[in-house]
């Protein structure tokens, strides 16, 4: 029997603190999960924040300072008497991680930071490519951009790593059929052997549902339901801030709940791009489209038209059962197209004694880089720090 795979224990020991086997005390995580989410809070504002007394906070950020995960900055203006209290932020220098996003036709390479700045972006085509040739290209693109940064080996902890596809077990995921080579095998060792650092695997949609919850909406809205629409169509759902993993993994799979038939009406890009080749015009890949997307195209508003009955069902089902605040429209869809989509969105609304209940907001993100090789860059960092 094989050991579980685990990438916690793969961290370098470097990351670690001292004499332990995790990089953060559970105290450490709330704190650096509190300065990502307001950057430039003051050191006597964290207190307020936690249930933790004024002394243990300032030796925690102490201790944090001191390994170099935060920095201390000038003092914060405007706090009324006594010392002047510095501002704090997450050091981007501390260390750096790798995304990698793996769609049917492209695979996206995101560099970011440990404050969540994106160093680099890349791009793989991966048609008449075999995994092997796609994955070597994939590590000379991350070469080419520690390069490009200045970036140095000891900083980079780890990778993360998104494919389409649902979850089977460990870091196995099925996915669809142009990656039937990706499918069914365990990523996580694969991809750490790769770049010998520790390889944490998501499905793609989930990647892009975490992007939007630290870099776009889930700034502002704590509870949403993110529709990823690429070749197939996923999401993930986040709620009071938090990715909802469920109970096999798969929370989110919003296309499992077509029948066969109803399977082939529902808002995947695949269908789209096949309705508009056979009208004429040449769609060579999901990128492509997003890229050159075109609303007046013949075939998008029959493709909208079929698809619409099983797109409101999904977005009714979501509000019944999640009643987010909002549903963000994300994934490879073009925005223009989202739009469409949206203004065909019908709630089924049944108001009693003339009162209506709450629908959530429909947003098109505003992420216009690769969202799921940005979620699974903060990956690393949002597994094992904040």
């Amino acid at each position: 029997m094989t050991d579980t795979y685990a990438p916690e224990a793969l961290i370098a020991a470097r990351f670690l603190r001292s004499g332990e086997s995790a990089v953060v005390s559970s105290n450490e995580r709330k704190i650096l999960r509190l300065i990502w989410r307001n950057p430039g809070i003051s050191r006597s504002e964290i207190t307020g924040h936690t249930d933790l007394t004024q002394q243990s906070v300032h030796r925690i950020l102490d201790q944090l300072a001191e390994r170099g995960t935060i920095l201390l900055g000038s003092a914060k203006p405007g706090l009324g008497r006594g010392q002047p209290s510095p501002m704090l932020r997450l050091n981007g220098s501390f260390a750096y991680a790798c995304g990698i996003s793996v769609n049917t036709d492209v695979i996206g390479i995101c560099i970011m930071d440990f404050a969540g700045k994106i160093l680099g972006e890349r791009e793989v085509p991966l048609r008449e490519q075999t995994m092997a040739q796609a994955l070597q290209l994939v590590k000379q693109q991350v070469t080419d951009l520690q390069g490009l940064n200045g970036l140095s080996g000891d900083c980079f902890f780890g990778v993360g790593f998104a494919i389409a596809g649902f979850h089977i077990d460990g870091t196995r995921h099925n996915a669809p059929l142009p990656l039937h080579e990706w499918s069914l095998i365990e990523l996580g060792p694969l991809i750490a052997g790769l770049f010998d650092r520790p390889a944490w695997v998501i499905n793609g949609g989930k990647a892009g549902a975490v992007a939007e919850s630290m870099f776009g909406a889930g700034r502002f809205i704590r509870h949403f339901a993110y529709l990823s629409f690429n070749y197939g169509f996923g999401g993930g759902i986040v709620i009071d801030g938090e990715l909802l993993q469920g109970g096999n993994g798969n929370a989110g799979e919003f296309s499992g709940m077509f029948d066969a038939e109803e399977t082939k009406h529902r808002p995947a890009l695949q269908y789209l791009i096949d309705r508009l080749n056979r009208n004429g015009v040449n769609v060579p890949s999901i990128h492509f489209m997003r890229r050159h997307f075109d609303r007046d195209w013949p075939g998008v508003t029959e493709w909208l038209d079929e698809v619409t009955p099983a797109y409101n069902r999904l977005v009714n089902a979501i509000r019944a059962v999640v009643d987010p605040q909002a549903i963000v429209f994300g994934g490879q869809i073009p925005p223009d197209l989202a739009g469409m989509l949206a203004e065909r969105t019908r709630i089924y609304d049944r108001p009693r004694y003339g009162v209506h209940r709450l629908h959530p907001k429909l947003i098109i993100s505003e992420i216009s880089s690769d969202a799921s090789a940005m979620g699974a860059a903060v990956m690393p960092f949002r597994r094992t720090f904040y």
